[in-house]
């Protein structure tokens, strides 16, 4: 048998079944697309569910793709097994009521046999128990004898998830030989050793579960097919596993020479190699597709494989920061397959080089608390961690529970495993009703997915904002409907539209429908993109009745659509600008355009300067000045990239695509409506920069009518401001420097006002003077003093008696303020000031303390002052006894 490689096998299967009339997709996105069901997409038929559901109609009813697939849910086995790990890709061919079973099994064992060259004697098939049509391809049709078909039960071999379409499976064993195997006599296909390893799986989609166990036969049978490519990879290669296999292999070794050690030799080493070469894999595939770290959802998947690998790096006595160069091997190993990986790199290590930066620190923070965790137990006698704290650590800091194990297992602590997993089940728990999952697709079911999957609408609304079309459907709230009457909201499908659906980042369009005899007349509030190019009006019926079949005329608001092109141009000029001005790792992580406004969100790890903020509104206004001309051009995909268009980071675009250019400045991939010049903006201001997530910052700004309606409120603010002040706006920054001199005089001539009313208040107190303890002591209760004036007495007592205490009272306003100070000689015979106050403050209801020489507590009950001093004369008795 001839070795091949990961990548030449990719390519062998595509061309494979792009011979037998598949249409070849591109992987799709790690994100899934209209799936609420999925955090991370992880199978091959994944993003192709509304093709199987029926919502959408697929572009060919044969496809074939090279999926990739995140799985986290055995996260804490990657590593201690060479079979686990998170990323993947997934070889699938797919046909959607096309062919079915006899093709699926025939393509499949031509493929291993013939193209790939397994040696049909070591593969094995397997069929469901009851599928008798599949044993009988298998056996009459391709050959296999009867002895080597072996059947399994529903667990196995039988594909469903919940309610909706599903059926029995066929798998293809290979037999690796008796090295993998456990020796046992009766060790054959379904043993769990490693010597029958399954690698194609034919799903026969041909039931509908109602989800109460009832089955009946689909109309539209379906085929999905997949297999593992890694996992294919190893057997062609003849190696122990997908870590052994070549541009795995390549990114293994490369991790033992970062960390200075040969893998194989030591298992606690391997696991760490196994975990920094499969974690690394999964993060630079996900940052390619958009997904930025953050501390929950597939933000959050993303932060903790990075920092598990970066915690293994640690376990490996790395150093130094390595994700960076590990990522580089994996972009070279896969950007024949990923052409996105090279165009994203630098964007791709700039945010690993950030999050490891982060991490260091935060890994340093989680053993300091748990060091205190540690104590804490010894002072309590305690020789277990609870399950609260682990998950705590786990959570906050990213200490997987095995790393908190280890490090307490060394002092001879243990870990409430079973209190820790309590913890992480709420987790879960709360995460999976936060979901909130009603169906399939994961979204909440509506009535628009009762319409006929044929229904599609066009926009035509790009060249004209008038235009008359035959209206399709017709929905309530509730169900569709023939009509829809006066008063009633509901949604109307046409065949042609030009009104704009909200896409893009660019809010839809506002307007109206209208019979052309003006009978009947509809206000669209909102229109919205549906699966299967399905365009929903949104509304309210003003004025009559329409029906199924009528022609409508639709009439797009013009100001309103006017004013959203400019800003969606404005956002386009925007984005060139901060990449000139910051750098290429400046992506579109996010956008909001409407009538009045614009929002963008972008990639960058700081908040900008007033410096760099000013540049970036000179270029944006410059573009506009220099009235650059915009050009759209729908263009293949290919050709598209080759003009060096800028496009979104897990966009899923179609085979054409529209191109924007703004003269020589900009060129973007866009869906959106745009200015024909961009003279027609106007200007260009920016009103906030602030940070939204880590690693993304937002600007929000305005432009042409939205920008004058700001300065004109601005600008009443300032006639406002200046007329409360007594002036003109020209004059008002004189004013108010006049206004802050004044203050200013008044504030000292208050401060002097109070120190006076302070020396008067106090009176003589020679008269009023005590002896405690044979120490000089005053308690003084004055009104309208604040602290500040307090100390002042205080000083001023001190200096008079020489040596001794003074506890002094004030009311003002209903509070009270206590003081009390003691001279060195005082404090050394015994008194202190603080214990003293907090004595007496509860008398006033409040409290406070302070030191020995000097303290101050606030209180609430002004009656309560003289018990307080009274008291302040006992306690101070006690001290200096």
């Amino acid at each position: 048998m001839q070795t091949y490689g990961v990548n030449e096998l990719r390519k062998m299967f595509l061309d494979f079944f792009e011979s037998k009339g598949h249409l070849v997709k591109k992987s799709f996105s790690l994100v899934p697309h209209n799936d609420k069901s999925l955090l991370l997409i992880n199978s091959g038929m994944a993003p192709l569910k509304p093709y199987f559901t029926g919502q959408e109609i697929p572009p060919r009813r044969r496809m074939a793709t090279c999926q990739k697939c995140i799985r986290t849910g055995d996260i804490e086995n990657v590593g201690k097994t060479a079979r686990h790990g998170t990323f993947f890709e997934m070889l699938g061919n797919f046909s959607f009521g096309d062919y079915f079973k006899k093709e699926a099994i025939r393509w499949s064992w031509e493929f291993l046999t013939e193209v790939v060259g397994l040696d049909p004697e070591r593969l094995y098939p397997s069929v469901y128990v009851d599928d008798q049509e599949a044993f009988d391809i298998w056996n009459k049709e391709m050959g296999i004898p009867a002895e080597r078909i072996y059947k399994f039960g529903k667990e196995d071999n039988f594909w469903e998830h919940g309610s909706g379409p599903c059926g029995p499976c066929s798998e293809i064993y290979y037999d690796r030989g008796e090295k993998y195997g456990c020796g046992r006599p009766d060790c054959t296909v379904g043993c769990e050793c490693d010597r029958y390893m399954e690698i194609w799986n034919n799903v026969f989609t041909q039931f509908d579960n109602d989800g109460h166990g009832n089955y009946s036969e689909l109309e539209q049978k379906n085929i999905d097919t997949g297999m593992g490519l890694e996992r294919l990879a190893s057997v062609v290669q003849d190696v122990d596993s997908i870590f052994d296999v070549d541009t795995i292999k390549a990114l293994r070794d490369h991790v033992c020479r970062i960390a200075g050690v040969e893998y194989g030799k030591d298992e606690n080493q391997d696991v760490s190699i196994r975990v920094i070469t499969d974690h690394i894999r999964s993060v630079t595939f996900m940052i390619s597709d958009g997904i930025m770290p953050s501390n929950e959802g597939r933000g959050y998947v993303l932060r903790r494989l990075l920092r598990r690998a970066c915690r293994h790096g640690r376990l490996l006595n790395i150093g130094r920061k390595f994700l960076n160069e590990l990522c580089e091997t994996v972009i070279e190993g896969s950007k024949d397959g990923y052409p996105e990986l090279e165009e994203k790199k630098d964007f791709i290590l700039n945010v690993i080089s950030k999050e490891e930066d982060q991490f260091n620190k935060t890994i340093d923070q989680g053993l300091g608390i748990l060091a205190d965790m540690e104590k804490d137990m010894a002072k309590n006698g305690e020789k277990t961690l609870s399950g609260e704290n682990a998950f705590k650590l786990y959570d906050t800091y990213g200490f997987p529970l095995d790393l908190t194990k280890e490090i307490l297992e060394e002092k001879g602590l243990g870990i409430d495993e079973e209190g820790f997993q309590a913890a992480m089940k709420v987790q879960r728990e709360t995460a999976r009703a936060a979901r909130g999952v009603t169906n399939y697709m994961g979204a909440d079911v509506t009535v628009y997915e009762s319409i006929d999957p044929s229904v599609t609408s066009t926009f035509v609304g790009y060249d004209t904002l008038t235009h008359a079309s035959k209206v399709t459907v017709l929905t309530t709230e509730t169900e569709i409907t023939d009509a829809l009457t006066e008063g009633v909201e509901g949604t109307i499908f046409v065949e042609e539209t030009p009104f704009y659906a909200t896409s893009g980042g660019q809010n839809a369009d506002k307007g109206t429908i209208v019979s052309e005899d003006g009978s009947f007349a509809f206000e669209v509030k909102d229109v919205k993109k549906l699966l299967g190019g399905k365009i929903a009006h949104i509304g309210c019926v003003t004025k009559g009745m329409v029906k199924t079949g009528d022609t409508v005329k639709l009439q797009v608001e013009e100001e309103n659509r006017l004013l959203s092109g400019r800003n969606h141009s404005a956002t386009h000029l925007l984005q060139k600008a901060l990449r000139t001005v910051l750098g290429t790792h400046v992506e579109q992580a996010g956008s909001y355009v409407d009538a009045s406004r614009l929002r963008f969100d972008f990639t960058h790890f700081s908040a900008l300067s007033q410096e760099e903020l000013k540049e970036v509104e000179e270029i944006v206004n410059k573009a506009i000045a220099d009235a650059l001309p915009v050009k759209v051009e729908n263009l293949p995909i290919e050709e598209a990239k080759k003009t060096g268009a800028q496009a979104l980071f897990g966009e899923k675009y179609g085979d054409i695509v529209r191109v924007v250019s703004m003269g020589d400045f900009s060129i973007e991939f866009c869906g959106g409506t745009h200015v024909d010049n961009t003279s027609s903006i106007g200007c260009f201001k920016i009103i906030s920069e602030t940070g939204v997530a880590a690693g993304v910052r937002r600007i929000e700004a305005l432009t042409s009518k939205g920008l004058l309606t700001y300065y004109a409120d601005l600008e009443n603010v300032l006639h406002e401001a200046a007329k409360a002040l007594k002036t003109t706006p020209d004059h008002l920054e004189e004013k108010i420097a006049h206004l802050q001199m004044e203050n200013k005089e008044l504030r000292s001539e208050v401060e002097s006002l109070k120190s006076k009313l302070a020396k008067d208040a106090m009176g003589d107190v020679m008269d009023q003077m005590k002896e405690i303890g044979g120490m000089k002591a005053v308690m003084l209760k004055v009104e309208g003093v604040d602290m500040n004036g307090l100390r002042e007495l205080g000083d001023q007592l001190k200096e008079k008696m020489g040596e001794g205490v003074a506890v002094i009272a004030s009311v003002a306003d209903g509070k009270v303020s206590l003081m009390a100070t003691a001279t060195d000689g005082a404090v050394k015979k015994g008194a202190h000031s603080g214990n003293l106050i907090k004595a007496i403050a509860g008398l006033v209801g409040g409290g406070g303390g302070g030191r020995p020489n000097m303290a101050q507590a606030g209180g609430k009950n002004p009656a309560g002052v003289d018990d307080a001093l009274k008291k302040a004369e006992e306690v101070l008795g006690e001290q200096l006894s």
